[in-house]
């Protein structure tokens, strides 16, 4: 979809991906409405379609193909992009497209975002691979809930005057309980930007034929694995908590019942102090780059957290 910042293809990936899929018929801009983001949809031969994604740095190149290599697989067809081809050079991934349109974009019948949400779980159970598990893999989870900890100071300097002085003392409080939490948190391959923005929806062929009481039908497919990473989990349902999840008691269950498993007691404690350091990176990011979507997430998290919600976020 478009935007209304056009970007051009540049010759140089258009090139590149002829070789791979032969000529492109047809290509559209699609774009999140940011400065860094640089998606096309594309239809290459025989009318199949397909993703060019150019990654902002290496390092959300190397996160989103290694994630795609080793970690995507495991979803099964059509539950997530395929890649294709990379480059390298250019910081360049050729996915195939999956259907649906982003949850976000759409206003379910109960049922139905009942059974997206379940789905989400379900995925998310697969991706995170907990029972696999490379050494180094857990170790780097660990490393990353440090860093994510340790990174509280610089957020809340950025975060300015949108911080008041109790906010700030929440925020250092949840960042020393994380850091408690450590060892005891379940290590994964997350996605690390589990949204209903990055969840595809497909309904049944003709909208509303459902029976009264019959299950909700429609798939889920999940996309952008730029920041997939090993991290805790629990990591995974920071955004969800923040987000679809408030004043939605029946699709946290939902996803809880298509992942397999609660919330141990760590993750609790642990999910609510996220969700705090989770709002000050959004407002020491959301101003200075015209998001304010996600500054009012950040803005939001903190006045529930400061109301006493923590029970709320699990």
């Amino acid at each position: 979809m478009s935007h209304g910042h056009d970007k051009s293809l540049p010759s140089s990936l258009r090139v590149w991906a002829e070789r791979v899929v032969g000529p492109l018929s047809a290509v559209q801009d699609a774009s999140h409405p940011r400065e860094t983001s640089r998606v096309w949809d594309v239809t290459g031969g025989r009318g199949r379609r397909f993703f060019i994604k150019q990654s902002a740095s290496a390092a959300l190149y190397e996160r989103e193909t290694f994630g795609y290599q080793s970690a995507v697989p495991a979803l099964g067809f059509g539950r997530a992009p395929r890649l294709v081809e990379t480059d390298a050079r250019q910081l360049a991934l050729l996915l195939t497209a999956v259907p649906g349109t982003p949850v976000s974009r759409l206003t379910l019948p109960g049922p139905e975002h009942r059974s997206a949400h379940r789905q989400f779980g379900a995925l998310l159970r697969s991706l995170h691979g907990t029972d696999k598990m490379p050494g180094a893999g857990r170790r780097e989870a660990r490393a990353a809930l440090e860093r994510l900890a340790d990174d509280t100071e610089q957020h809340l300097a950025r975060a300015g005057d949108l911080m008041s002085a109790s906010r700030r003392a929440l925020v250092r409080r949840s960042a020393d309980h994380v850091r408690k939490l450590t060892d005891l948190l379940a290590p994964a391959h997350i996605h690390g930007d589990a949204q209903e923005r990055n969840a595809l929806w497909t309904g049944p062929a003709v909208p509303g034929q459902r029976a009264p009481g019959q299950e909700a039908s429609g798939q889920l497919a999940v996309i952008d694995f730029e920041r997939s990473r090993y991290a805790p989990a629990v990591q995974d349902f920071v955004r969800l908590a923040c987000g679809p999840w408030q004043d939605r008691d029946d699709l946290r269950a939902a996803f809880f019942h298509g992942y397999g498993r609660p919330l141990t007691d760590a993750e609790r404690q642990a999910l609510p102090c996220l969700a705090a350091l989770d709002a000050a990176s959004c407002l020491a990011y959301g101003p200075d780059h015209g998001e304010h979507d996600v500054t009012a997430r950040g803005l939001r998290t903190l006045a529930r957290l400061e109301n006493g919600a923590w029970g709320a976020f699990v």
